[in-house]
Formats: structure tokens, C-alpha cells, sequence
């Protein structure tokens, strides 16, 4: 099989500035995303950096994500098994025991993951699920209850306690194009 590359960018539409771009390779034991984000704030800038590799049903499997701000340059890595354990930088990380996904903030990339599993879904169906979500600069990780709900064959309703909820638009191979009032994307 031979792999299938996409390219994808995404300028910010919120209060901040920046980009964020992606590289999605599909392989035969699953996915390789290397990604990166400028974010331009009123408080403050920073940079991020990541690598996901998941599995051929879109599971996170490991993560390494680089972040560097005033507060200097942090990595973390998380690798996750298919028991459902998760260990944060080769620790057994229990609080994240079960959850399927990975989410790096404000990377639209990273809601194609439940999406491209969640394909089966009707619309007006939803499903909440547990994801470790990683907050940029600090990469300070916490488990999330995201649910995700159908709204047509190309539009989903993202929402989490914290942040609300956010319609989000997606082309044919689940990559997200427009994520309200947070990105779109500059690349067909």
C-alpha cells in the first residue's frame, strides 16, 4: 500500500493571531501527524510542536509535543496502549487510564481523530468520550470529557465543560476546514 500524504494550514480567526499547519501521512499501521502552531497573543507568544503517531482506527498511540514561550522550551511525551493506560513521560499516568485521543490546544488538527471514528454516527447522534488534553504553552495535561455530535455529513458540534461548544466543519477525509470562532483553514 502505498502511503497518502496531506498537507494542511489553518490561520486563526479568535482574538489571537497565528497558524497552525499539519502534515498527515497515512501508513499501513496507522497515521503519522507532525504539526506545528504559532499563537500571537495579547499576553503572550508562543510556539508548539508535535508528533502523533495512531493506530489504524485512529487511537493515539504516542505523542511528543515540543513548546517553547517565555517561560522557556517544555516537551512532553504521552504514549497510550490498547488496554486504554497512558504514561506521561515514561510514567504510569492512571489519570488518563481509558482515553482514546489526544488534544493539543487550539490544533484543529487533533478533532479529526474522533471524528474520522465517530464517521458512523447519524445525525443528531453524539458521543462523549475522555481525552488527555494538553494545554500550550504548559503542557500541562488533564483528562477532558469531550462529546461530539453529528449535525450533517460534513458539520459536527464539539463541546467540553471548560470552553463551551463550537460547530465544526470537516471535507471528506475528516480533516476540519472551519472551527468556530477559533481557525480556518488557508490550504484546499
Amino acid at each position: 500500500m502505498a502511503s497518502e500524504v496531506w498537507m494542511l494550514g489553518w490561520r486563526r480567526v479568535d482574538e489571537g493571531h497565528g497558524h497552525s499547519m499539519a502534515r498527515v501521512e497515512r501508513l499501513e499501521t496507522g497515521w503519522l501527524c507532525d504539526a506545528a502552531e504559532v499563537l500571537i497573543e495579547a499576553q503572550e507568544t508562543s510556539a508548539c510542536s508535535f508528533t502523533i503517531r495512531l493506530d489504524q482506527h485512529w487511537m493515539t498511540r504516542e505523542v511528543e509535543v515540543t513548546a517553547v514561550s517565555t517561560d522557556g522550551r517544555k516537551q512532553l511525551s504521552l504514549r497510550a496502549d490498547e488496554m486504554g493506560d497512558w504514561w506521561r513521560d515514561g510514567s504510569p499516568a492512571s489519570d488518563l487510564k481509558g482515553c482514546a485521543d489526544v488534544d493539543i490546544a487550539a490544533a484543529p488538527l487533533t478533532n479529526t481523530f474522533p471524528i474520522s471514528r465517530l464517521d458512523g454516527l447519524g445525525v443528531s447522534e453524539q458521543r462523549s468520550l475522555p481525552v488527555a488534553w494538553v494545554d500550550v504553552p504548559t503542557l500541562q495535561v488533564q483528562r477532558v470529557e469531550q462529546t461530539y455530535r453529528r449535525l450533517g455529513p460534513d458539520r459536527w458540534q464539539y463541546s467540553d465543560p471548560a470552553h463551551g461548544a463550537f460547530q465544526l466543519t470537516v471535507d471528506d477525509h475528516g480533516f476540519v476546514i472551519d472551527y468556530e470562532g477559533l481557525a480556518s483553514r488557508v490550504t484546499p
